[in-house]
């Protein structure tokens, strides 16, 4: 049976919505109010809806159209450092010293990851419960300021593609446990 996947890009006011068949072929796309987001989804209708935090359509499709095969790369972190979103290292002897991101592979894909990680921190500041890469991503925010912690969010939300890609498995936030 053919199944229905719709992708859902959240924003503030104006969702982007893409109906896709079973063979991830895009079907329709929508530009959607909030209400009638809600529309939408009121009529009962089985499918599977995609939101991997910080990673909407765009950066899905343009990440899948850039890497093709992520099996190519043995580790998220490779493939971090492939996106140019690893620190770049100066190191002598015993000393080692860390810089700003090497800046290496895609511009386009690296910033869309940085513009999602935004979107990451500035829902974590709106949000009344975080989870646990919610969480992370303020502490680094209050240690680092918010630029860095974007750039950081980056690079943990380009391991978690690759984690979810490379082991075909759903995203799966997982919630912050209550204290006893």
């Amino acid at each position: 049976m053919n199944r229905t996947t719709i992708a859902v890009d959240l924003a503030k006011s104006v969702f982007q919505l893409s109906v896709a068949d079973g063979d991830w072929r895009v079907q329709s796309r929508h530009r959607l109010s909030r209400a009638q987001v809600v529309r939408f989804f009121s009529e009962p209708q089985p499918c599977d809806v995609v939101i991997i935090p910080g990673i909407g359509l765009l950066t899905a499709t343009a990440l899948i159209a850039a890497v093709g095969d992520v099996s190519r790369f043995p580790s998220a972190r490779h493939f971090a450092s492939w996106l140019g979103l690893t620190p770049r290292e100066s190191s002598s002897g015993t000393r080692r010293r860390l810089g700003g991101i090497s800046k290496q592979g895609d511009r386009y894909l690296r910033t869309l990851l940085i513009h999602g990680g935004r979107s990451v921190l500035a829902a974590a500041h709106r949000a009344k419960e975080v989870d646990h890469l919610r969480r992370w991503a303020l502490a680094v925010e209050r240690q680092r300021g918010r630029n860095r912690a974007a750039v950081a969010l980056a690079n943990r939300l380009a391991r978690l593609a690759w984690a979810v890609w490379r082991h075909d498995r759903d995203f799966e936030s997982r919630p912050l446990q209550r204290a006893a």
